[in-house]
């Protein structure tokens, strides 16, 4: 199991072409045995979770992108769902205020971060600015950059900048304590079309689906060439991109949890221990609750 982070794990070193990705893909995992093996993650998963609060030294911020009905909310509902509450957090991004495009493109995100010894969950990220942004470049016109005043300005020197500043980000964000772990849950276009039809014909699901979602599945090949690019140019050793074979959402979870696991697994989180004197004053505080009357 351990081999799961591994085997997608993107090094940042070699270019890759989602097209070589399985988007069905499920190693040697079986759907029979999938809601077993979720559930001993997922209890590990609290279990170190609790250890990650009471250290108080990291925080852990994790990042979902994905095409629409890609499972990005059913990931997060099925894999944190045994989490304390308490410590995490889930912040679902979608398009700017008028207040946030008033600022740099990172600022909405910088706010959301998880505090020390807690789990922040991002619901798309900043890295809608490289994506969406470059898919429908308008979009990125609106921050006010006053170095780019339309859409034929925006060479390939603006996307590398911003390629640059959430590498810079990341980076920060690294050497302060947020371990940084980012899944980009591709799923086929085919499947993406099963999905969407099932959201149409399904009265529960019917408030899933807009049109605007067909509309966008039309962007399809400029989207992979987005999402290639920016995972080609983000993916680094203190912030890997997971590519997560998506078209089975029960191997997809599996995934995610085990990705999560291994990587809180390799903090080497313990429980702090109690110094002598504080020790001692727990025997004081026992002995006095002791000696209270009933």
């Amino acid at each position: 199991m351990d081999g799961i982070a591994a085997e997608f794990k993107i090094n940042g070193t070699t270019k890759i072409k989602l097209s070589d990705f399985d988007t069905k893909e499920s190693l040697k995992f079986k759907k029979d045995d999938a809601e077993e093996t979720l559930a001993e993650f997922k209890s590990e998963m609290d279990e170190l979770q609790e250890k990650l609060y009471a250290t108080n030294r990291y925080s852990l911020l994790i990042m979902f992108q994905a095409m629409d009905a890609g499972g990005k909310d059913s990931a997060i509902e099925h894999v944190m769902s045994g989490l304390n509450p308490q410590g995490c957090q889930v912040f679902s991004f979608k398009q700017p205020s008028d207040e946030e495009y008033e600022h740099d493109f990172l600022w909405r995100h910088y706010k959301a971060l998880p505090e020390k010894g807690r789990i922040g969950i991002h619901n798309r990220s900043h890295y809608e600015n490289v994506l969406i942004c470059k898919v429908h470049p308008e979009v990125a016109l609106k921050g006010g950059n006053p170095e780019y005043n339309s859409v034929d300005d925006l060479d390939q020197q603006f996307w590398n900048h911003r390629y640059e500043s959430i590498r810079d980000f990341e980076k920060h964000l690294h050497r302060n304590g947020t371990v940084i772990l980012k899944f980009f849950l591709h799923v086929s276009k085919e499947e993406q079309k099963e999905r969407f039809l099932e959201r149409i014909d399904d009265p529960l699901k019917n408030w899933k689906f807009s049109s605007f979602d067909v509309q966008e599945r039309s962007h399809w090949d400029e989207y992979m060439q987005a999402y290639e690019e920016a995972i080609n140019e983000t993916s680094t050793e203190f912030a890997p991109w997971y590519i997560i074979p998506a078209d089975k959402k029960w191997f997809a979870r599996i995934a995610i949890s085990n990705i999560i696991t291994d990587r809180l697994r390799s903090l080497d989180l313990k429980m702090p221990e109690l110094e002598p004197d504080e020790i001692a004053k727990l025997d004081d505080s026992r002995e006095k609750l002791m000696a209270e009357e009933s």
